[in-house]
């Protein structure tokens, strides 16, 4: 097994930045498997939380020129950071889940337009948890099953935000990861192929699609 040298960040706030999202990774799955890309200055960290069928990415800038690509345990890799010293130990590789293996194209994406602003997506994914939860306060007894509960979920998250063609499970996805900012901050929409992105200055949210009709904006 190759043992790399310890990754040293750019900015000791990167590494707590990215100490932030292994946490709410593992949170959501203590035996979360992230793939780790790095190259050109920059790591990139891939993640799938459970549920929302989507790929989160966090990148940091490096200061060594490394390049490996590899995929380990989460949770090791959050034991691996030193916040305060801005770097962080990268454990050994682990045999990758299946989602590892497919990852978001590095080019060709362009810009899809009809994006809400950060206080509209916030206020729809809002609405959409309160609708689960009214939907879910009304069943019946005999219907108060995990089985129903999912379905009426798959529902509400596989809407479409406006005329965007993004699941709003992928919104949903970036808040509760911490990448929504707040305020005004930009965020943007592309594809790229089967691929949807939105990309907000703490990390992008990616999913394939089966089938698409979006209003792709000129360059």
């Amino acid at each position: 097994m190759t043992v790399l040298a310890p990754l040293h960040f750019a900015d000791a706030r990167e590494a707590a930045a990215l100490a932030a999202f292994l946490t709410r990774l593992v949170h959501y799955d203590r035996a979360a498997a992230v793939r780790l890309r790095a190259g050109g200055g920059a790591l990139a960290v891939f993640g799938r939380p459970p549920s929302f069928e989507v790929l989160a990415i966090r990148t940091a800038r490096l200061v060594d020129e490394v390049a490996f690509d590899l995929t380990v345990s989460a949770g090791e890799f959050l034991d691996g950071i030193e916040e305060s010293a801005g770097k962080a130990v990268v454990p050994g590789s682990v045999t990758g889940p299946p989602w590892a293996g497919v990852l978001p194209p590095r080019g060709g994406w362009q810009p899809v337009s009809g994006l809400p602003g950060v206080p509209e997506m916030r206020a729809v994914v809002a609405a959409a948890v309160s609708e689960f939860r009214s939907r879910d306060e009304e069943l019946p007894e005999e219907l108060r099953t995990r089985a129903e509960r999912d379905r009426i979920g798959r529902e509400i998250w596989a809407r479409t935000l406006g005329s965007t063609g993004l699941p709003l499970r992928a919104v949903h996805a970036a808040q509760s990861l911490g990448f929504l900012p707040p305020g005004e901050a930009p965020v943007a929409l592309f594809a790229s192929g089967p691929w949807l992105r939105l990309r907000t200055p703490y990390g992008s949210i990616a999913l394939r699609t089966v089938s698409m009709s979006l209003s792709v904006a000129p360059r």
